[in-house]
């Protein structure tokens, strides 16, 4: 099931479509999410992907990111990457958005192929396309402000082209759990985020390495980038060549029958690769990163930061912190 489309009678979320007719968006939503495997078992009574479970208000992971996402982008340029095991959760989720476009990948081959897979798909249908990418485990409270900096960085990219720029926040301890980022010399802004040059990235650093980036004015990696769909099917070239090898045959059969077929077969060989340390540690491409100004974002990866993001919303301690603690 590599596409499919969802139809249903919901209105959708309000669109305010500021980052301009050839900005499209990845939503990546096919993890398992392992480290929340307890939580979800917990809640839902099976291991369900956190992506497709209800951890802070009233919506699951996904549909909150959908949502927030729609308030720039249209969900016609919205392309949602799951995997085919995932089938049975995705229709609840799409309620509304009946144009967003899904890619089910065959299995799983990490990060790297979630990004780049749809980015081919992409260029196939829009080559001067600028690509916004998404997780779908993130909370965001400010989602407008959120979202704006994303349809300024987006400009930026389009007027330089070359590169990726990522998005990242001022920290708020030296969490050794997130990504890192070292931002170097000022190349310019973003509106009103200025946007440097990446010194150095570090993916889960040591608890030490954490500390020193935070002293030094470290970022935390959103993984909420952009880049033109160019850029970023030559960052994969240049990365993970095997990978890139297997997905640029896609484009031969987009749109046609066979693109499934396209697709299982270019899974079937297509070797694992984490995007974050074969792309975005490369010393080779020219990374960026917009600072943007500090508010309530967190990736919910455990179960204590799930909890953290609960007492920020002022609810108190959910009974499951303790008792999943004395589990472990």
């Amino acid at each position: 099931m590599p596409e499919q489309t969802m139809t249903c009678s919901e209105p959708r979320a309000t669109i305010h479509d500021g980052g301009g007719s050839d900005l499209w968006a990845i939503v990546l939503a096919g993890g398992e999410g392992t480290r929340l495997r307890a939580l979800t078992r917990y809640l839902y009574g099976e291991e369900r992907p956190k992506q497709f479970a209800v951890l802070t208000g009233s919506k699951s992971l996904l549909r909150q990111t959908l949502e927030r996402v729609a308030r720039l982008i249209p969900p016609s340029r919205i392309v949602v990457v799951t995997q085919a095991s995932h089938d049975r959760y995705l229709g609840a989720e799409l309620v509304g958005f009946p144009d967003v476009h899904v890619l089910a990948q065959p299995c799983n081959r990490g990060t790297a192929a979630g990004v780049l897979m749809p980015t081919h798909w992409i260029r196939a249908r829009d080559p001067r396309a600028v690509v916004a990418v998404f997780p779908a485990d993130h909370f965001v409270l400010e989602e407008d402000t959120f979202m704006r900096h994303v349809g300024e960085v987006a400009g930026y990219v389009r007027a330089h082209p070359d590169g990726l720029v990522l998005l990242g926040v001022p920290p708020t301890d030296a969490d050794p759990d997130y990504g890192w980022i070292e931002p170097g010399a000022r190349l310019g802004w973003a509106g009103p985020d200025p946007v440097h040059r990446i010194r150095g990235f570090r993916e889960k650093p040591t608890e030490e390495s954490a500390r020193r980036l935070y002293a030094l004015g470290g970022l935390w990696n959103t993984f909420v980038f952009a880049a033109s769909v160019g850029a970023l099917v030559d960052a994969g070239r240049e990365c993970v060549p095997l990978l890139h090898d297997r997905l640029v045959r896609l484009a031969l059969f987009a749109g046609t029958r066979y693109e499934p077929w396209a697709l299982r077969q270019a899974y079937l060989f297509a070797p694992a690769a984490d995007f974050s340390r074969t792309v975005l540690e490369s010393s080779e491409l020219a990374l960026a990163v917009a600072e943007v100004a500090a508010y309530t974002w967190c990736d919910l990866g455990t179960p204590e930061r799930v909890a953290r993001t609960l007492r920020t919303l002022g609810a108190p301690p959910p009974p499951w912190l303790t008792l999943l603690a004395s589990r472990s």
